[in-house]
């Protein structure tokens, strides 16, 4: 049996990587940035989400994360269902200049996908990494900061 991802203590703060299908750079455009800062800052304010570092780049988000209250694994999957629906969403109504290739590449990965979605926007993993002591904590966010890409 294989090692796999996945947040165990729901109360520990978590190294995690969100990263677009086929690694495409969808955050060079300004509002899709702002649909994953606004939706950083609602996930704060509504769902006690607590960030210690982030980090946007042109095709995934790096984040130290914990939640105050409720499953953190729940949060994430609920934020990127949102983010996911609401950038795809971004893509079909506004001024894209790659739309068609990039929701070809989304719908592919959606009807491949095990669940048998329209549009797959992020990568199933996030590749969390538990951090288990202030020195882990501060070396992820040193990390971020320092080596961002």
């Amino acid at each position: 049996m294989g090692f796999h991802y996945k947040i165990y203590d729901q109360n520990k703060a978590c190294f995690v990587t969100f990263t677009v299908t086929d690694w495409i750079d969808v955050f060079t455009r300004k509002n899709h940035k702002m649909a994953i800062v606004e939706s950083l800052k609602f996930c704060q304010a509504k769902k006690n989400l607590v960030m210690y570092a982030w980090c946007l780049m042109p095709s995934h988000l790096k984040m130290v994360i914990s939640s105050d209250e409720g499953k953190l694994s729940d949060l994430i999957r609920d934020f990127k269902k949102f983010t996911s629906e609401k950038i795809v969403e971004q893509i079909r109504e506004e001024p894209e200049s790659r739309r068609e290739w990039m929701l070809k590449i989304f719908q592919e990965q959606g009807e491949s996908h095990t669940k048998k979605v329209k549009y797959k926007f992020w990568q199933g993993s996030n590749h969390p990494v538990e951090l288990y002591s202030n020195k882990f904590i501060d070396q992820k966010i040193n990390y971020i900061h320092n080596n961002p890409g």
